[in-house]
């Protein structure tokens, strides 16, 4: 359809708007080339200059870009009118509807867009001017979360310059895209309700000529689920499903039956088109295409859509692949790119369905530092929130304005402050603006705006009714013109102007409505006085501010806010009484007035203007004594009223008085007041809280549990008279600062800890050590009393009282209790997750499932039964398991993070099964640490598994660590048990012991794998490393105490353990040794001190580090280093690793002791010295296979190896080694490589060890050569190579056994030829082939030498057609030439393959029954002439080429074209030329030839082309040699001898064929001038002369001649102008002569010379002239010349011109690219899949070939499905998976067995590449089928044939036996 229109351009261009451009992104990737049809406009012709440019840089950007490109977010630039979308209806007003339409757009839907039977009834209202019974308003009608069906109807711009999407529900307009004849049972439409009838409902479905009826029994269970009860109304939204159609569409019955709407899907036999498909519609999809951005997917057979990624299922986001089948919603069409959108979220997948989640919690809210995910130029920028969910801001919302915005701020990463603005339902997410407006905004919306507040206004504009005054973004409200000011103003405009920023008071806000009333009413708005804002505000004996609505003579009525009225009855006027109350108040005035009675329920009031007393006084008086009943020091209970930013707003009990707790004072331990703020609400009450300081307008209040404990003991001290110095108070830090710390205590009085004496450690910054709010214990140092100040100090050696490890165990009880309470506060909320976190406590065992394993290496797991439930172990709890997602594991808990609710779990062995063992109170264990929190840690026991909670503070100030004092998880430490049942927590508590009892876990850097580490002596580890007094240069003794292969583990006096590293035993370690086996357990030796190991972090200490005396100390027994004074010491003064490696130089040889071998890495561990590691990559480790297979047979840990330095990774401090010398890859070494890529015909690519590759041709893989060389050679085989170059940064590698082990001298079949130099004439020598050429076969002799051996010198038989040597010559063919003749100068080497040269057998098998030559060395074949005259002789060549034709062949420059049609040479020539087909033979052979050779007939020898130093010839020619296609003009086959790829500096001009040969011999000889020539001489010569004249006159005559310069081509062109053949000749004249551009010249010409009614001819023209583009021109110029092929001829074949060209020339991207364009514009074009399924099998990509297939299957018709599927099969056969097609053929015939064609193909593919027994098993199958007779006839015929050709007499009896069987049977069952 769309394809159709596009096939045959019209001319001209349709103009695209803005908003289509935008959309034309999803439906073709970046096009390749934009084909523009008006070829004369020179205007366009200069517009087009500059798109052409863009557009090559479009196609050089990374395909990222154009990913992201296609998944563009929808904007609102992107929507067109007509376009089609499906809605949610988010608000519902009584004129129009607000729909909320996907990526965060909205519209809006006027009540006159609903139906035309709704607008008629509206209509008739107005028209009565009262109300209609049976005419339902829109809230009754839709309610939110609706999905609709709509329409864009109207793009319009508002008053304010923001742009509005009108919408149209009608179904006419929504459906308009349907006709009658169209409508099919099962589609699922929108309907609106038009009428009640007898029997049902008219329904007006919007489709012209179709009435569709409602049956009532199809609305029954709809109007008792979904309507309550009530009749459906007209105008009523509905889902239908078509039930029946009759009359061709006349008449529709419908159903609106839940459960078949509900499960309703678009099907192919409902015959949806791109023009008619609707939003809404549920399908069923493939995916496609997978990118992070979202999916593109396959639906209906035809069409692809795409999904964004905010309409990916969020629960299988991550998990979808290519080819899944999934079931989409359409969401949107756009009606002229018919690009379509869908979405995978479910709650899209059951129409009828409304969306249940319409807004979000946090509307308002303004984020800090919400970092952005993605940005879409188009349309705004996507962001994501603390809670993990995605947030999305339109572009109009990114900036205050557009020149403010800067799109580079929006980089994925970079965080903004934001503020959530609004919801979208269609895609779950928060939408978000970062305008300052905005953020700053007081309100957002008119829900915010309560009556009664104050208002920040700017005046609008000033009209007669009132003032509009603008109170944030998209919000404005009225201050009526009774409010403007206290007094009624008559010249408003006088006191406010325009953009006059005003203070307002809200009146009234109806969210609603959009409503917002206001007053500017000086009193009203600085009034102090309570507002009454609803009636039970209004309390007895009240005072407030309001205005009086109306005066009548029985009193005024005063109104306030939110419509709430009272009345002043008139006793109540005045003191005095008032008889016209009307001359006394006006409308409008303001009034002070005392509530005396209110009945809410009623909603009565009275009032008096009688004020009691002066109320400020009483209200002061009142509050003071509130005050008063709290004071400092007092402890209250009170009720949390809300929560603010820093703490929580409570009331104290029981007079309810205002007071402020603040989150740091809600415990004693730091970590849990924010816990306990986030799980307090509103309501609860608190027990025990301390009142610590009251101001004027603020109590501020305490629960911290050490400082209510001491205003209860009464040791707060209330006056500095009662401070003394030396005495401990309890306080909590008020201030930090640079200096020191201020402390505050419970009764008001501060003191200042300065920084000196704040802690017995070293203090950097203050602010490290304490935190505000924290409780502390402080000594009084220092008191002035007069100056009312004290100094105080908070080290813990001058607090600390007591036993520290009681204060642990108190602090540790505290902090548990705490969170147990807040686990009680968490089970009394609703939510099942958080009940499920309060129950979970640590030690509890659970049978999870896996769900990821993160990158980290940490495991998640699934939330099981809870939603929402995270569950996680990091990677040191995976405790070393591979795990898999989906495994089922036991886990216990060691944590339930209360604040992000996660629980971290643990995998070991030993936690999960704990051992029942009795634990021992007061005794003390081992334990390993689990987990970390800030102020108590997690550890197991090391005997049972128990889980242990210790304090990791011993005091309230102990609050500082250095890093080296941290834990670490896995960290050994001692721990006193102080209970042994675990309580309530889970846990038992404990007491660590002494910090010097932790023993050190390895510390691993995650990018390391664990092998790669240094694992830790068990007999090194005896829990605490002991003290020494060791320096290093001491002489010590000991005795061994155990043996390692690498180290020696040695005590010495006191229990010291000390060190020998193997490289530390002997001066001299002789190769393959391993020192440390010559020392025993228990002997005693004499050892110098050399270094200490730190046993933290395991590296080497100077001697002036404080922990020197805590190290191992290293030991060396070398003699050398005891004999000598002068020691030398480990380099350990402070130097790093990487400088400790710089010290070896690349090729610098030394010893190194294995250690282990790294499988997963491949490489050899090593250590050189005990502080210096190595790694041998595996191919450095030998040149021997059998040691790299296996190499832990070959090296003993410990031994010593002998290694050369080749590198040196600075990033991981080891040096690179090699045990096969410097690996320099010089010429002529020999090295191991990995084969990394297997180059069919070409070689392999192979890779060393240091990022070195290198290439083996084909003729160095072996000495001797094979029919498949190509075989054995696997991706990541190990291979020996001599290098045979380095010229070039890509080695030119060797692998034959006569190069890599030159010692063994055997005989090479197969020597190298290098140069031509290396070829001797008579020589016999083997090659490959490398291309069939219309005269002649290439052979590769080596990798840069080719020969060229003519026809009659490659088989003694005639063969009919070139295809014959295609088929039995395929590329890379293996054959034995003879060496006729060596041209040295001109690099010609003549070859010939014919047996008796050879030996061999003739390449063409005489079964092919050919004829034998007539003449040796006759022509193959006359060219194409250019004269009239000879037209049977032309004809008949013409057939002869045709035929040969018939399989591709190989053209100098011509390439194919793929009519069928007949076509004249030549202008005059009649008659009808044989009707070929095309279909997939020419692709059967058509091969990547690497040379195309000149067609010259007279030469009967071989051209080289011989480039000294270059790679081997695949490398940089291009060639444009195509193969022609049968039925067209004659090619150009030139006896000129032009050679399309010869370099250009190489072209000479072809001489002219001579008479004869002696003639042409005197021609070559110089002119030899001789002084005086004798008579005889000049009369011979005047001979000669005449001679030559003569023949110069009859080869002019002679209509065979061939043309020699540009005037005999312009002879011939004029008289037959519209031969193709001899303009393409002209242009290879031109070429020849390296004349580019007379050759373009030329073919333009052409072109406008040759008759429009010549399609063929010019096409011709077109294809050479694109295959010269391609060969010589840009880029560029090829597209444009594409560009404009496109337009003057069928497009189908200039794209398949190209690809084909694009293929020989081996640009297979670009070829790919243009399939891709040809697949989306011919989808229907089966000979464009095909195609496209052959290119991609010959480029070895059979996967992607299958999926071509089925697509192929979804887009075209059924009926060409089975040809489809054999000629796919057939290509299978010949170039891919012979079991493949087989496997195809098969499955087609069970579901089309009486296909006799796809039989027959079968049975020839079968016969062509199958054995004898497969094909009689088919012959077998095909003759016991139920046929016609005809059928049967021709099958048994087929049969006979074969088992003549192929089988025995006996064989040929059998069939006719079967035969005559056959009939027999037939004819019985005629006479029965």
């Amino acid at each position: 359809m769309a394809t159709v229109e596009e096939s045959f351009p019209r001319g001209g261009k349709r103009k695209t708007h803005k908003s289509e451009k935008a959309f034309q992104q999803p439906v073709e990737q970046d096009n390749l080339f934009d084909i523009s049809t008006d070829e004369d406009s020179t205007k366009r012709k200069k517009r087009q200059k500059e798109p052409a440019k863009t557009k090559k840089l479009k196609i050089e950007k990374k395909e990222s870009k154009s990913v992201k490109e296609k998944f563009e977010i929808l904007g609102i630039e992107s929507l067109c009118e007509g376009m089609r979308l499906l809605g949610c209806v988010k608000e519902v007003n009584e004129l129009e509807l607000v729909i909320s339409l996907l990526n965060g757009l909205q519209g809006f839907v006027q009540v006159t867009e609903i139906c035309d039977a709704y607008t008629k009834k509206l209509n008739d209202q107005v028209a009565q001017e009262e109300p209609l019974k049976d005419l339902v308003l829109l809230p009754e009608l839709f309610s939110p979360g609706m999905l609709v069906r709509c329409v864009v109807s109207n793009l319009g711009i508002t008053e304010s310059g923001r742009k509005s999407v009108k919408l149209s529900l009608n179904p006419k307009n929504v459906n308009k895209v349907l006709s009658a004849e169209a409508l099919k049972p099962g589609m699922l439409l929108s309907g609106t309700v038009s009428s009640l009838e007898d029997h049902g409902y008219l329904v007006d479905i919007g489709v012209g000529g179709a009435r569709a009826f409602l049956p009532l029994q199809k609305t029954q269970e709809y109007i008792r689920q979904k309507n309550k009860g009530a009749k459906l109304k007209v105008g009523q939204y509905l889902n239908c499903i078509i039930e029946e159609v009759k009359g061709n569409g006349g008449v529709v019955s419908l159903s609106i039956d839940h459960s078949e709407v509900s499960t309703a899907i678009a099907a192919e036999e409902q015959n949806w088109t791109l023009n008619n498909l609707l939003p809404g519609l549920v399908v069923k999809a493939q995916v496609q295409k997978v990118t992070p951005l979202g999916l593109t997917l396959n639906f209906l057979s035809f069409f692809t859509g795409m999904v964004d990624f905010m309409h990916l299922d969020p629960k299988k986001a991550g998990t979808y692949f290519s080819n899944q089948v999934v079931k989409a919603c359409i969401l949107c069409v756009h009606p002229r790119t018919r690009a379509v959108r869908l979405s995978l979220r479910p709650v899209f997948l059951q129409p009828g369905r409304p969306l249940t989640r319409l807004s979000c919690q946090h509307l308002g809210a303004v984020l800090d530092d919400v970092p952005v995910q993605g940005f879409f130029s188009k349309a705004g920028a996507t962001f994501r929130l603390n809670d993990g969910s995605l947030a999305y801001a339109r572009l109009s919302h990114l900036s205050d304005s557009k020149n403010t915005f800067n799109p580079e701020a929006f980089k994925p990463g970079n965080t903004h402050k934001c503020r959530i603005i609004d919801y979208s339902p269609m895609d779950e997410l928060v939408l978000l603006s970062l305008r300052t407006s905005i953020i700053e905004a007081q309100y957002l919306s008119y829900h915010d705006i309560k009556p009664g507040a104050l208002v920040k206004g700017t005046v609008m504009t000033i009209k007669p009714y009132g003032i509009l005054v603008k109170v944030g973004e998209h919000m404005r409200g009225l201050v009526p013109p009774m409010h403007l000011a206290d007094i009624l103003m008559k010249n408003p405009e006088k006191k406010y102007h325009i953009g006059d920023e005003v203070m307002c008071r809200v009146l009234l806000c109806d969210p609603e409505a959009k409503k917002l009333m206001m007053t500017l009413k000086k009193t009203l708005v600085e009034s102090k006085l309570p507002a009454i804002t609803c009636y039970a505000d209004a309390k007895t004996g009240l005072q407030t501010h309001g205005f009086i609505l109306r005066v009548k003579d029985y009193g005024c009525v005063v109104k306030f806010y939110n419509d709430v009225q009272g009345l002043v009855p008139k006793h109540e006027l005045s003191a005095e009484y008032v008889p016209d109350p009307e001359k006394v108040f006006y409308t409008g005035q303001v009034v002070k007035v005392v509530v005396l009675n209110c009945e809410p329920s009623k909603e009565r009031m009275l009032l008096s203007f009688k004020l009691l007393s002066d109320p400020k006084k009483e209200h002061a008086g009142h509050s003071q004594k509130r005050r008063k009943a709290v004071h400092a020091g007092q402890l209250v209970d009170v009720k949390v009223l809300e929560k603010s930013k820093d703490g929580l707003e409570v009331a104290i009990l029981p007079h309810n008085i205002p007071a402020f707790l603040p989150t740091s004072h809600l415990s004693d331990h730091v970590a849990n007041g924010p816990l306990l703020y986030h799980w307090l609400q509103a309501g609860d009450t608190l027990h025990r809280v301390l009142c610590l300081s009251q101001s004027e307008r603020h109590i501020l209040l305490c629960r911290k549990p050490a400082l209510v404990s001491t205003v209860e003991g009464g040791q707060d001290p209330k006056s500095f008279s009662e401070i003394h110095p030396g005495m401990l108070l309890v306080g909590f830090v008020k201030s930090i600062k640079d200096y020191g710390v201020f402390v505050q205590f419970p009764s008001g009085l501060s003191g200042l800890a300065p920084k000196a004496i704040m802690s017995d450690k070293f203090v950097t910054s203050a602010s490290d050590h304490f935190v505000e709010g924290q409780t502390v214990v402080a000594k009084v140092t220092n008191v002035d009393e007069e100056k009312q100040r004290m100094l105080l100090s908070l080290r813990l050696s001058d607090c600390s009282v007591g036993d520290l490890a009681s204060t642990s165990l108190l602090l540790l009880s505290q902090c548990l209790e705490e969170r147990q309470g807040v686990r009680s506060l968490m089970g009394n909320r609703d939510s099942v997750l958080i009940q499920t976190l309060a129950e979970m406590t640590p030690g509890m065992v659970l049978d999870l499932e896996v769900q990821e394993v993160l990158e980290d290496g940490s495991v998640v797991f699934s939330e099981g039964p809870v939603p929402g439930l995270v569950l996680r172990a990091s990677k040191y709890h995976r405790a070393g398991q591979e795990v898999q997602s989906g495994q089922k594991k036991k886990a216990v808990i060691l944590h339930v993070d209360m604040l992000k609710l996660e629980v971290q779990v643990s995998l070991y062995q030993d936690l999960v099964n704990r051992k029942a063992k009795k634990l021992r109170k007061g005794s003390e264990y081992q334990a390993i640490v689990q987990h970390l929190e800030e102020s108590f840690a997690i550890a197991s026991l090391v005997e049972t598994g128990h889980l242990a909670a210790f304090s990791l503070t011993s005091h309230l100030n102990d609050t500082f660590r250095f890093d080296s004092e941290k834990l670490q998880v896995g960290q050994g430490v001692s721990l006193t048990l102080k209970t042994t049942e675990p309580g309530v927590t889970g846990l038992l508590l404990a007491v660590e012991g002494p910090a010097a009892k932790r023993t050190m876990r390895q510390t691993r850097k995650d990018s390391e794998t664990v092998d790669e580490d240094d694992e830790v002596d068990p007999a090194m580890v005896v829990g605490t490393i002991k003290k020494h007094t060791l320096s290093i240069g001491d002489m010590v003794t000991g005795t061994v105490k155990s043996i390692k292969p690498t180290h020696v583990v040695v005590t010495m006096e006191d229990g010291i353990i000390g060190c020998i590293h193997a490289s530390h035993i002997l001066d001299d370690v002789p190769e393959g040794t391993s020192p440390t086996a010559r020392l025993k357990v228990g002997k005693t030796i004499t050892a110098r001190v050399i270094g200490g190991r730190d046993m933290k972090t395991f590296k080497f200490l100077p001697i002036s580090h404080p922990r020197f005396i805590r190290t191992i100390p290293e030991l060396s027994i070398r003699p050398s280093e005891l004999e000598k004074d002068g020691h030398t010491a480990l380099n350990t003064h402070s130097v790093s690793p990487l400088e400790k490696i710089k010290q070896y130089q690349t090729g610098q040889t030394v010893t190194c002791f294995f250690k282990k071998y790294n499988v997963i890495k491949k490489w050899l561990e090593v250590e050189i010295a005990p502080d210096i590691r190595g790694r041998i990559p595996m191919l450095l480790a030998s040149l021997s296979f059998k040691v790299l297979k296996h190499p832990d047979k070959k090296f003993q840990i410990g031994q010593a190896l002998k290694a050369t330095v080749v590198g040196r990774d600075s990033s991981k401090a080891f040096l690179c080694l090699s045990l096969i010398g410097p690996h320099k890859l010089e010429k002529g070494e020999v090295a191991m490589g990995s084969v990394v890529k297997v180059t069919p015909n070409k070689g392999l690519t192979v890779s060393f060890p240091l990022g070195k590759i290198g290439r083996v041709s084909m003729f160095h893989l072996s000495d001797s050569y094979s029919e498949t060389p190509l075989e054995d050679f696997t991706l990541q085989k190990i291979v020996r190579c001599y290098v045979l170059s380095t010229a070039r940064p890509v080695l030119t590698l060797s692998l034959r056994a006569s190069r890599t082990n030159p010692e063994t001298k055997s005989k090479i079949p197969d020597p190298e030829i290098n140069s031509v130099q290396d070829v001797a004439e008579g020589q016999l020598l083997r090659g490959y082939v490398k291309s069939v050429q219309p005269h002649r076969v290439l052979l590769g002799l080596g990798p840069s030498v080719v020969g060229l051996a003519q026809y009659p010198h490659v088989s003694q038989h005639s063969p009919p057609q070139k295809a014959l040597y295609d088929k039995h010559l395929p590329e890379g063919k293996l054959l034995t030439a003879k060496v006729l003749s060596v041209n040295h100068q001109n690099n010609l080497v003549k070859l010939s393959l014919l047996p008796g040269d050879t030996g061999k057998p003739d390449v063409l098998s005489a079964s092919q029954g050919l004829p034998l030559p007539k003449q040796e060395g006759r022509q193959i074949e006359a060219e194409g002439r250019g004269h009239k005259g000879e037209e049977k002789e032309q004809k008949k060549n013409q057939k002869r080429r045709e035929k040969r034709n018939e399989k591709g062949q190989e053209e100098p420059q011509l390439p194919s074209t793929e009519k069928k049609e007949p076509q004249k040479p030549q202008a005059k020539k009649q008659g009808k030329r044989p009707h070929l087909e095309s279909g997939s033979e020419q692709e059967q052979v058509s091969r990547k030839q690497k040379k195309a050779a000149p067609s010259d007939e007279d030469d009967s020898g071989v051209e080289v082309y011989y480039r000294e130093g270059e790679e081997e010839i695949e490398e940089t020619r291009v060639l444009p040699g195509k193969q022609t296609r049968p039925a067209e003009a004659p090619r150009l086959q030139l006896s000129s001898g032009f050679v399309w790829d010869v370099g250009l500096d190489s072209l000479t001009p072809a001489l002219p064929p001579r008479g004869d040969s002696s003639d042409s011999e005197d021609d070559k000889k110089p002119q030899q001038a001789t002084q005086k020539k004798s008579k005889k001489e000049r009369e011979l010569e005047k001979q000669k002369a005449e001679k030559e004249l003569s023949r110069i006159e009859e080869a002019l005559m002679d209509p065979r001649r061939q043309p020699e310069s540009a005037d005999d081509f312009d002879r011939l062109v004029l008289s037959s102008p519209n031969s193709s053949i001899l303009w393409l000749q002209y242009m290879a004249f031109h070429l020849q002569a390296t004349e580019i551009e007379k050759a373009r010249a030329v073919a333009e010409r052409a072109l406008k010379t040759i008759s429009f009614r010549e399609e063929q001819e010019k096409l011709n023209v077109w294809v050479a002239l694109l295959n010269l583009e391609n060969m010589y021109g840009s880029q560029e110029s090829l597209t444009k010349v594409f560009e404009r092929a496109v337009q003057y001829n069928e497009p189908l074949k200039v794209f398949l011109q190209l690809a084909d060209i694009y293929t020989n020339s081996e640009k297979f991207q670009e070829a790919g690219e243009l399939y891709n364009r040809m697949l989306k514009r011919f989808r229907q074009e089966k000979s464009v899949w095909i195609k496209y399924g052959a290119f991609l099998l010959r480029r070895g990509q059979a996967g992607a070939s299958h999926r071509v297939m089925q697509r192929a299957l979804e887009c075209l018709p059924i009926k060409e499905h089975v040809d489809v599927i054999a000629k796919f099969a057939q290509l299978e056969f010949q170039l891919g998976d012979a079991e493949r097609a087989k496997a195809i053929f098969e499955s087609t015939l069970s579901t089309y067995p009486k296909r006799t064609d796809v039989w027959s193909v079968y049975i020839d593919m079968t016969i062509k590449h199958g054995n004898q027994k497969e094909v009689r098993d088919i012959f077998e199958r095909v003759i016991h089928l139920s046929l016609a007779p005809k059928r049967m006839k021709f099958f048994f015929k087929r049969y006979l044939d074969y088992e003549k050709q192929h089988g025995t007499e006996k064989d040929v009896q059998a069939v006719k036996a079967k035969a005559l069987e056959y009939v027999e049977a037939k004819s019985s069952v005629l006479e029965d």
